[in-house]
């Protein structure tokens, strides 16, 4: 079976994002065929018109739906597109030329019906784009599963750079209505099926990350929030390393009770800990002002994902709320779209 491709992304008020997008696209080096479905989402900023400077160079379907989140809005695009198999991208990725040929290549030798790629940090990235970027990718912080972590066992594919065959999208019925966390619950529910998935370690995106350090905290919080939901609707899916960043911060604030003590061998311990993040992120990025950018990053990262970790816990498991009712923002309402 020949592979047809086709692009969703869903896009809520960013037309210079899908600009971007599309003149990467537009570079792509693949000598076949394939579409690009853009689902804007209730939009007041509608990307309409860019896409005019694109119809010519790339095969583009274009639909407008009242705004139902970005795990709906995908759903949408795989019940339009036209394709046999779906690349899920978000609207702040852009994409290496070789993007497309690497994704082909490695499902025409090892097929899976779910891949992920891994994300990383263009040129022109800003230095907090780039030090978000470190925090979320790194080994030395999130243990490299959105970087180029070779193990593919398991693997639970972002929606950032996803694909999914048109035959596991049918059977599983494709998003939920949470966010975030849509995606990992799809993962979830498709190994339940029997389907595997796989990380394709060389098709990376760009991820921008349009973000400040504010978002970025609100952001890993919902992360943290998230993370026992999907332990909880996925038994068994729970690991030991979900509970780091919780209790990272507990050792940090006890480390700092020491202190004021006269104990300071622990606040020591996190201090090399930061310095090797500052080092190791300043090498790779070849910038002293990103390194510690990094350390920020990291720091917002561990708190914010172990506080809203914490916090879900508490009320699913102590208060016995559902997580509807915990976290009413995570959740989208209404019927999906045909």
């Amino acid at each position: 079976m020949q592979l047809k491709y086709s692009f969703v992304v869903p896009v809520y008020n960013r037309p210079g994002e899908i600009r971007d997008l599309l003149q990467s696209m537009a570079a792509l080096k693949f000598g076949r065929d394939y579409e690009v479905v853009i689902v804007e989402d209730g939009s007041s900023l509608p990307c309409r018109e860019v896409l005019r400077d694109f119809e010519s160079l790339i095969n583009i379907s274009y639909y407008f739906k009242p705004n139902s989140g970005p795990g709906r809005s995908r759903n949408f695009g795989m019940r339009k597109a036209a394709g046999n198999y779906f690349i899920i991208l978000d609207s702040d990725v852009l994409l290496p030329p070789h993007y497309l040929q690497e994704v082909d290549t490695f499902l025409s030798s090892s097929y899976v019906d779910c891949y992920g790629g891994p994300d990383a940090a263009h040129d022109s990235f800003s230095v907090i784009q780039k030090a978000i970027n470190y925090a979320m990718t790194s080994t030395l912080t999130t243990g490299g599963i959105r970087g180029k972590k070779k193990a593919v066992g398991k693997f639970q594919p972002r929606s950032f750079n996803m694909g999914i065959s048109r035959k596991a999208f049918q059977a599983s019925g494709g998003y939920g209505s949470i966010h975030p966390g849509e995606d990992p619950d799809l993962s979830l529910r498709l190994e339940k099926l029997g389907f595997k998935t796989a990380l394709i370690p060389d098709a990376a995106v760009y991820h921008k990350r349009r973000i400040d350090w504010e978002k970025f905290y609100t952001q890993v919080r919902k992360f943290g929030k998230v993370r026992p939901i999907l332990n909880l609707w996925h038994p068994g899916s729970g690991k030991i390393t979900y509970w780091f960043p919780t209790v990272f911060i507990a050792g940090l604030a006890m480390a700092l009770a020491l202190l004021l003590l006269g104990w300071p061998l622990l606040i020591w311990l996190f201090f090399v800990y930061f310095l090797v993040i500052a080092i190791d992120a300043t090498i790779k990025n070849k910038s002293l002002y990103i390194g510690f950018a990094a350390v920020v990053a990291t720091f917002i990262q561990f708190y914010g994902y172990g506080t809203g970790f914490l916090q879900s816990i508490w009320k699913l498991y102590f208060m016995k709320m559902s997580p509807q009712a915990a976290f009413p923002n995570l959740f989208f309402n209404g019927k999906e779209e045909e």
